[in-house]
């Protein structure tokens, strides 16, 4: 695989999770100020998209485009694409986007039953519950369930200084003059992003707590809680339009992204010198 396909792979991986942020804050916006829509994950977006003309087939467009960002995020960490270094954060956000190609290879996997007609293996709260269980039962469980509900915590408000102060278009190749819109498109869809992953975390914390699967929440279910406050309509309305703008700027970086796709034999050579650098090599 060459340079120009990988980044082909990225840029349609980047657009199929624009159209899922602006589906799933669609329909809460719509949810929020009364007029149909609703509060579900990327799960229950997906299976809305059914009900439209031709839904298996953009269903199964989304699949093949949220496999490509996977594969896109794990060689992206592999070979420090970025340039984030060894340092602690640069392998930390290294690793998060493994993390973050696992999640969307799993998501690529839900869209892909629908467009198969098939019924889902879980819905959008429940593979996050069972993972948490299974947590919890390990030795030391509650500490450990409690750690990574501080880790997403710690994420999202990572995200909220991204949307107040960060550099939103760093990694991006504007034309001139289009920094106007994209930044506060931007700064928007990451301050959202990191009030749904604080929200996450929290709930993770309690279930460390409480020692109960039953207390997290996904996406939906954290959208859900945002509506059921005080003035929740409003809550909502905000933060369903912060992730609609994600979506969005997730199609400004389909478009715009400085993409260092490096060629398939520097991959291998990375992932070698990674592997020897390991621990008993």
């Amino acid at each position: 695989m060459d340079a120009p396909t990988l980044e082909h792979i990225a840029r349609l991986g980047y657009g199929a999770r624009g159209a899922v942020y602006c589906l799933v804050g669609g329909l809460a916006v719509l949810a929020a100020v009364g007029t149909g829509g609703q509060t579900g994950g990327s799960k229950s977006a997906l299976t809305a998209l059914l009900t439209q003309p031709f839904g298996r087939i953009w269903l199964g467009l989304v699949a093949l485009g949220l496999l490509c960002f996977a594969v896109w995020r794990i060689v992206e960490a592999a070979t420090d694409a970025d340039r984030h270094g060894r340092s602690g954060k640069g392998l930390a956000v290294r690793a998060a986007h493994v993390v973050s190609g696992l999640t969307n290879a799993a998501l690529a996997l839900s869209a892909g039953q629908l467009a198969l007609g098939l019924a889902l293996s879980s819905r959008d709260n429940e593979a996050a519950q069972d993972w948490t269980a299974w947590l919890l039962a390990q030795p030391f469980g509650q500490w450990l369930t409690g750690i990574v509900g501080l880790v997403v915590i710690g994420i999202g408000l990572g995200f909220l200084r991204k949307g107040w102060s960060g550099d939103v278009v760093k990694h991006l190749a504007l034309p001139a003059g289009a920094g106007s819109w994209a930044v506060p498109l931007g700064r928007l869809g990451f301050a959202a992003r990191g009030v749904v992953f604080a929200l996450i975390g929290g709930f993770l914390v309690l279930a460390a707590v409480h020692s109960r699967s039953s207390e997290v929440k996904g996406l939906g279910e954290s959208l859900v809680f945002l509506r059921s406050q005080p003035f929740g309509w409003v809550l909502l309305g905000l933060t369903a339009a912060g992730l609609f703008a994600f979506g969005l700027f997730s199609f400004v970086q389909a478009r715009y992204r400085r993409i260092d796709a490096p060629d398939m034999a520097d991959g291998k050579a990375a992932l070698k010198s990674a592997a020897s650098s390991l621990p008993g090599r």
